[in-house]
């Protein structure tokens, strides 16, 4: 059995962290995002082969998967001649595929079950499945109304007050049979939203609901992509190295250098090769990033820095997002939210 990961976004809402790294492999502590997608199929005994279906940079998330050494599973690649949408990149990944197929939108978090999704679908013997998920301010999303059998009636794009009929959002996951791809014309930008399934409702197919009340984000923004390590952090989504550790305490990795004074409070991440120089103090929810270097009596105060980073002596750094290679001069304070493209230089005493 094949899974889809639709990774070929710009990640444009995450700019200017996705400049130079693609969505699909922004670290999530120290582990490329799409490792936690991977870490759910790999729960699925039937999936053997994880298809990623790119577009931007393809090369740089290459580089990281390989061929799936030590994933478990093997890994190719469907790279896109032009933007496909979602609709055409699921046609253009999927078209040779013969049996059920496992969709996941590459910038979504979930602790969904997968293997019961996939029994619903036979069950029901189903064209599409589609997960759903209840969220507290339905006005902000397209809403998806099924009826009490679970069919999924209609789609209901940002709604007005007096439309708000169901709390259920799209999650981003389905299961889809390749027999329905013909529908969608090849190599033409195509949503599966907006198109395919409004048309396997139009023909009267069996395109059912699965809805899961656990753990689900976009982390496609700068305040999401703080959010998911909180809620790693806290024991809101189960992963590693969270997973197994003591309830608000520090991971901090053996050879993290750690001069005399230092104040280092848990909950928060310090990858290796840190350098946490004297009178330095890490507040909770931050995430210091591998070889990043923390001067005397600087602050690091809910950030996540990526790697190979130099904060300055007595600089405060807030809940803001550093990435790779930031050089942060001494007194600097940076407030959040802020978020540092790559290589960025703020000189001493410099306030954002």
């Amino acid at each position: 059995m094949k899974a889809i990961l639709l990774a070929g976004g710009k990640g444009t809402r995450l700019r200017p962290l996705t400049v130079h790294t693609p969505k699909p492999i922004v670290p999530i502590f120290n582990r490329p995002f799409l490792h936690y997608q991977i870490d759910q199929l790999r729960q699925v005994p039937e999936v053997d082969e994880v298809i990623l279906s790119l577009n931007y940079q393809p090369r740089r998330i290459e580089e990281v998967f390989g061929e799936g050494e030590g994933l478990g599973l093997r890994v190719r690649y469907v790279v896109e001649p032009m933007p496909l949408g979602t609709g055409g990149a699921i046609r253009y990944a999927g078209d040779q595929l013969t049996e059920s197929v496992i969709v996941f939108n590459g910038d979504v978090l979930t602790q969904v079950d997968v293997n019961a999704v996939l029994k619903l679908h036979r069950e029901r013997k189903a064209k599409a499945t589609i997960v759903l998920t209840p969220v507290e301010n339905p006005r902000a999303y397209g809403l998806v109304e099924t009826d009490p059998d679970g069919n999924i009636q209609r789609f209901l794009e940002k709604p007005g007050d007096n439309e708000i009929t169901v709390n259920t959002i799209n999650a981003g996951i389905y299961i889809l049979e390749p027999d329905t791809f013909d529908r969608i014309p090849k190599d033409t930008a195509w949503s599966i939203e907006r198109s395919y399934f409004p048309s396997l409702i139009e023909r009267g197919e069996t395109f059912v609901a699965y809805i899961d009340n656990g753990y689900w984000i976009d982390i496609g923004t700068p305040a999401k992509y703080l959010e998911v390590h909180r809620d790693i952090m806290d024991g809101r989504y189960s992963a590693p190295p969270f997973a197994g550790l003591a309830h608000g305490a520090p991971w901090v990795a053996p050879d993290v250098k750690v001069e005399d004074n230092v104040e280092i409070q848990g909950p928060c991440f310090i990858d290796e090769g840190v350098v946490l120089k004297a009178g330095a103090r890490v507040l909770p929810y931050s995430v210091i990033g591998k070889q990043t270097h923390v001067e005397e009596g600087a602050v690091i105060d809910g950030a996540i820095i990526w790697p190979n980073g130099w904060i300055g002596r007595e600089a405060v750094v807030g809940a803001s997002i550093l990435g790779r290679n930031c050089h942060v001069g001494r007194n600097t304070v940076v407030q959040s939210p802020t978020v540092l493209g790559d290589k960025t230089v703020l000189t001493d005493y410099s306030k954002l």
